[in-house]
């Protein structure tokens, strides 16, 4: 897939604009991005593409904006961060008729939850590697750890295994049927998986 740059350019371009993406290459590149990384953004695009293949022009390209603005700012701040982002997204794009569209589906990021459509296809996108193969959802976990390689082995455990159960208490987890055709069985047994490993529940 192309770089975060040249995919920004395409979509200001498919909707009228001539807005240069600032910083996006070096935040995602920024040292302490274990996994919300240029790898990771990347791979949201693809598979938000891939979701919303029978979308207009003009959603999948605000679809691809946001997905390249959600996780700009990180920072460990949940909700802080999101918000940082939508910001960063807004004033991107100031002027363009789409901008505050963009800032709303970044915003969906916060909670994981919406009845907005395009919103959902976003949030599925963001959850996809929780259905990828083994192997791939091994070197995910790996990078969620050293993100937060700074909290003890005991508090993770209780933090991340609080996470996993909320996942796997989603019903659906993913909110589109064409995302739970691809990734749900998968996700279902890698959060189980990764859960077990964890030792006692919290």
């Amino acid at each position: 897939m192309r770089d975060p740059e040249a995919l920004w350019h395409d979509a200001v371009r498919a909707l009228g604009g001539d807005h240069p993406p600032g910083d996006l290459a070096e935040r995602y590149a920024e040292p302490h991005r274990g996994y919300h990384n240029t790898d990771h953004v990347l791979a949201v695009v693809r598979d938000v593409t891939a979701l919303a293949a029978d979308r207009t022009a003009e959603e999948r390209a605000v679809l691809v904006l946001a997905a390249l603005a959600h996780d700009v700012v990180y920072d460990g701040r949940p909700g802080e961060d999101e918000r940082r982002s939508a910001g960063w997204a807004r004033a991107r794009l100031a002027g363009l008729p789409q901008a505050e569209r963009v800032a709303e589906l970044v915003l969906a990021t916060t909670d994981h939850t919406s009845d907005d459509g395009l919103a959902r296809l976003l949030l599925d996108a963001d959850l996809a590697v929780l259905g990828s193969e083994p192997a791939d959802y091994e070197r995910y976990r790996r990078a969620v750890r050293a993100e937060y390689a700074h909290v003890p082995d005991d508090a993770w455990r209780v933090g991340r295994g609080a996470v996993l159960w909320s996942l796997l208490d989603r019903d659906p987890l993913y909110a589109t049927p064409a995302a739970r055709a691809r990734w749900g069985a998968r996700a279902a047994r890698n959060l189980a998986a990764e859960l077990s490993s964890l030792g006692d529940p919290p």
